[in-house]
């Protein structure tokens, strides 16, 4: 597998556009027929890809997602930066369509000039997860894999890699 990661967001939305129309069908396919294989496949490519992709180089996901922040993750947030949660909750977060806290502005305020994460070691659960490339039941989320090609340049290639493997 040899490829090129793609970091420039407007080029990965373009590119991401035309997989969706060519793995839609068969994910929904996939999501049905639920391969067996299909866990280890995604695993092993998950592997390979982000031996490729600098998420530093990127960070298309913290500019432009907005994660869900747990109740969990609000004190854990709050005690690093020594704030209580009422304080953290006023200055960081607002509740968004579906009931959950949200960060109020993106880019993440936590995002540095160099692509770090001020809080990295403390960061949301949603952010530890992202982009779900490696996880088990993977056909539970395709439709969340061609979303999050729009972002991901790792998560563009490992749809790929899916469609040329199970087309």
């Amino acid at each position: 597998m040899e490829f090129t990661p793609v970091y420039d967001s407007k080029k990965l939305r373009d590119l991401a556009s035309k997989q969706q129309k060519e793995g839609k069908k068969l994910f929904q396919k996939l999501r049905k027929t639920r391969p067996k294989d299909l866990d280890s496949f995604v695993s092993n490519v998950h592997e390979k890809v982000f031996q490729k992709v600098d998420c530093l180089e990127c960070a298309n996901c913290c500019r432009g997602l907005g994660p869900r922040v747990s109740e969990m993750d609000i004190r854990r947030l709050s005690k690093f930066l020594k704030i209580k949660t009422t304080e953290f909750i006023d200055t960081y977060l607002r509740i968004d369509e579906d009931n959950d806290y949200v960060f109020k502005d993106m880019p993440c305020p936590f995002l540095m000039k160099n692509n770090h994460c001020f809080v990295y070691e403390y960061r949301p659960k949603a952010c530890r997860d992202y982009p779900h490339t490696d996880r088990k039941k993977y056909f539970q989320i395709l439709h969340l894999g061609l979303r999050n090609a729009e972002t991901c340049p790792a998560v563009l290639q490992i749809n790929q890699e899916i469609i040329n493997h199970y087309k």
